[in-house]
């Protein structure tokens, strides 16, 4: 395997940290050192936000066909049978993630390069008479200015591009920092982007050691020119972010953790619905935030969905998907998060919980499907995020049942409902409280036209679009022969 390398990439330049200092990372199914990164200083970071600052001046004010050109450009380049090659074999090294994610890191790429294109055509203004008589307002859409963008490891050239793509072609210049276990494979965005025509100093990109992140995140928070902050990952460090922007009054979009749920009412089409909920809970080892992690069945079909549900399950089994052609799914993210995900389930065992289907155990990082039921609020496996290859069940007896216990967690982002009522499904999806609603359809799905988002608490709030990454200014063309109070 040849090790990857990882450097930062500042004002359009690759180059190593400013005092040589680098980090390791270990693929997280073999614990090999798969990749040298460069682990960024306070110079650099301090830089990297300079750059941008300086790179705003002319990027705001390039014409939106310019950047429209940049990025349909790079939408071709992540299609290429060159970028595809590349973001296989980076992602797979660095993040041990099966086949099934290669498509999300590379069409999810091309589809927000090409989405953020298309933008271009919203970024319009409008004008409106004055209430002073002979007066005209303008109303125009303008950039902040820095963004700074922390973006995750578990989809990770895909995740940076959404993360950079809008506030770029909004106008805005970003700094990006990559997750300390994905370096090279989310800096394949910067080797994009510099092919595809975007100027120097409007993407940065640093990476960091694991121990100086803390540090030097809220240092590049604190930094004057930075106007805005963006960040995809757990709500753990979502919380600690938003208090150090709390601190400057800066403004945030944060799309934290997930805790899908899945409604099937006793009119489902269950072996539809258990296909689709077992691939939205086991696809990248249910290390995504819109994974299927609540199943609330109606009692007239929970038994059966149950047999369905552990049956497609038990096809799925996890190892190494480069040398056991059986295995479809890979590892977590470390040993300890598969430690995480097991301590979970055997919480919700110890508690009354029914062991459907798994061994309750992990080998290093590797942990098997899980299916547990009789799960309920209270338990650990039904109240907090388990990021691994985990379904619990729960079961209702009416719809209202089922709706109170949907909106039962503090997480809003995606949920499915499974009905052949249409008008049943409809009304469902208006009572629980979830930024996007699936019906017959897996909650593992996004609509870039309007990105999904929480609806506040654990899964944060703000979308990745036009309308967060620009402001509404307001100029007011005065008649010159104005009248004032008390001058006349």
């Amino acid at each position: 395997m040849t090790l990857l390398s990882a450097p930062l990439f500042i004002n359009g330049e690759h180059r190593a940290a400013s005092d040589g200092k680098t980090y390791d990372v270990r693929n997280p199914l073999t614990n090999e050192v798969v990749c040298t990164s460069a682990a960024a200083s306070s110079d650099d970071c301090r830089a990297a936000v300079e750059s941008a600052a300086q790179a705003f001046k002319t990027w705001e004010h390039t014409p939106l066909a310019t950047k429209r050109r940049i990025f349909l450009k790079a939408a071709e380049l992540f299609a290429s049978p060159k970028y595809q090659e590349i973001i296989t074999s980076t992602v797979t090294s660095e993040t041990a993630a099966a086949k099934e994610m290669m498509h999300a890191n590379i069409y999810g790429s091309v589809t927000w390069s090409s989405e953020a294109a298309a933008l271009t055509s919203q970024l319009k203004g409008e004008t409106f008479p004055s209430q002073v008589p002979g007066g005209q307002c303008i109303v125009q859409r303008r950039a902040h200015g820095v963004v700074f963008c922390i973006s995750p490891w578990n989809a990770p050239v895909n995740l940076a591009m959404r993360s950079i793509a809008v506030a770029i072609i909004c106008g805005n210049t970003v700094v990006l920092k990559s997750s300390e276990a994905s370096p090279a494979s989310q800096a394949i965005v910067t080797q994009v982007l510099k092919e595809a025509g975007l100027p120097d100093g409007v993407l940065n990109y640093i990476s960091m050691a694991k121990e100086d992140a803390p540090r030097l995140t809220a240092e590049l928070i604190a930094h004057p020119l930075v106007r805005k902050v963006t960040f995809t990952g757990s709500s753990r460090v979502g919380k600690i972010i938003a208090g150090e922007a709390a601190k400057y009054l800066k403004p945030c979009v944060f799309e934290l953790g997930g805790k899908a749920p899945a409604v099937v009412l006793e009119d489902a089409d269950v072996e539809h619905a258990a296909r689709a909920i077992i691939s939205g809970a086991m696809l990248n080892s249910g290390q995504i935030c819109m994974s299927t992690e609540r199943v609330i069945a109606h009692r007239a079909v929970a038994e059966k969905l149950l047999a369905n549900l552990s049956t497609v399950a038990a096809q799925l089994k996890a190892g190494n998907p480069a040398t056991d052609a059986a295995a479809k799914l890979s590892a977590v993210f470390t040993e300890q998060s598969a430690e995480s995900v097991v301590a979970k389930l055997r919480d919700a065992v110890q508690n009354g919980a029914r062991l459907v289907l798994g061994d309750l155990s992990n080998v290093g990082a590797v942990v098997q499907p899980h299916v547990l039921a009789d799960v309920r609020p209270g338990m650990q496996a039904w109240d907090h995020e388990s990021f691994g290859p985990v379904v619990v069940v729960a079961v209702v007896d009416t719809v209202d049942e089922a709706v109170e216990l949907a909106n039962a967690t503090e997480y809003s982002f995606t949920a499915s409902i499974w009905t052949e009522n249409l008008y049943k499904a409809l009304d469902v999806a208006q009572r629980i409280r979830f930024g996007a609603v699936m019906i017959n359809g897996s909650t593992v799905h996004t609509e870039p036209g309007m990105d999904h988002a929480g609806l506040g608490g654990a899964t944060g709030y703000g979308r990745f679009d036009i309308e967060n990454f620009t402001d509404k200014r307001l100029i007011v063309v005065c008649p010159k022969d104005g009248k004032y109070p008390l001058t006349g």
